[in-house]
């Protein structure tokens, strides 16, 4: 999700779409929370480790 999230801010940036711009930022930060929240060794989404 977080490798997703880049590659849409990347490709919003280059084309000058705001709205993959903002999915990207989107999809990053979740991303971000999620591994943060899964190292800690929270359970996310029934799993004990989010990669």
């Amino acid at each position: 999700m977080i490798i997703l999230g880049v590659i849409l801010l990347v490709v919003g940036f280059l084309t000058g779409i705001s709205i993959l711009w903002t999915i990207g930022i989107i999809l990053a930060v979740i991303g971000i929370v999620l591994w943060i929240v899964g190292a800690t060794g929270h359970a996310v989404g029934g799993r004990r480790h989010y990669w």
